[in-house]
């Protein structure tokens, strides 16, 4: 392979058209660009330079050297500039989170993308679990998730925070313990972590969900409160994903006596020095929320 500094040494030489003015533009000596250039001759097996005293002129091989060389100089340059490059508003992102903070943010995150076309934000909805995953198995670079990992891959710290609801079909007041028997639960993903925080606070003969009768189930966050709104049942969520329901009024979003905000925490593989773009995200998210 020929060597990427020879090749340089050559062009602008051709550039200058003269040793002492190459030296002195590339920080080197005379005797040095001559060595190098030498040295690509004896690589490439040809004489690249007609040399009269400190005159020169190129041979036929010199020509088409310096021809084809320069797209490979400026190349690697452009190569060296993109590498240390850091721009704040290009590049690809990918994002986790649960549902509930994904319907507020991704409209957000949408119209930030709108403003800066370089950005590609790839945004996945997925419970703790999977976000939790994903980070190490490096398929996300940034995450959200609603407790703090446990695995030593994954750094995470406190970002917000996010009030949980009890959710029923439409009533005027709070239920009682029985009529939360009555009318059965609908599971989610995260929907024992949620209601054992809610529940657990407030009613004193919760133990756990497995108590309800369980009327239905989806993982899908914008379904989730279709059963509810029908009286299938009641859940607990996020307060994000109550304000995102379409039919409000066929619902009834309680809070408690003894209200329960749920930790939003922003997770990153451990030791990942985070690139511009990614920071940006990251500020941009903590203001939304």
């Amino acid at each position: 392979m020929i060597n990427p500094v020879w090749l340089r040494s050559f062009c602008v030489l051709v550039e200058e058209g003269h040793f002492t003015r190459t030296a002195d533009r590339l920080h080197m000596t005379q005797s040095g660009v001559s060595q190098q250039v030498r040295k690509l001759e004896e690589y490439l097996g040809v004489a690249l330079l007609d040399r009269q005293g400190k005159q020169f002129t190129l041979t036929d091989a010199g020509g088409c050297l310096y021809k084809e060389a320069q797209e490979i100089v400026q190349a690697l340059s452009d190569l060296a500039e993109k590498v240390a490059a850091d721009p704040t508003y290009e590049g690809n992102v990918r994002l986790m989170s649960p549902g509930s903070v994904g319907l507020k943010i991704y409209p957000k995150l949408l119209a930030l993308q709108k403003r800066h076309p370089g950005l590609a934000i790839d945004y996945r909805f997925a419970p703790n679990s999977d976000v939790e995953r994903y980070m190490v198995e490096y398929n996300a670079d940034i995450g959200l998730m609603t407790r703090p990992s446990s695995l030593p891959e994954v750094n995470s710290r406190p970002m917000a925070s996010e009030e949980l609801l009890l959710v029923t079909p439409f009533m005027n007041n709070a239920p009682d313990w029985q009529e939360l028997l009555t009318l059965g639960y609908i599971g989610h993903p995260d929907g024992h972590h949620h209601a054992s925080l809610l529940l657990g606070a407030n009613y004193s003969q919760f133990l756990n969900v497995s108590m309800f009768a369980q009327r239905g189930f989806s993982n899908q966050i914008s379904l989730i409160l279709e059963p509810v709104s029908m009286g299938l049942g009641f859940t607990v969520l996020p307060a994000h994903a109550v304000r995102a329901f379409h039919h409000p009024k066929l619902i009834s979003a309680h809070r408690l006596e003894n209200p329960v905000n749920e930790t939003l925490y922003l997770i990153t593989r451990r030791h990942r020095n985070l690139p511009a773009r990614m920071n940006m995200l990251v500020g941009e998210i903590r203001r939304w929320l």
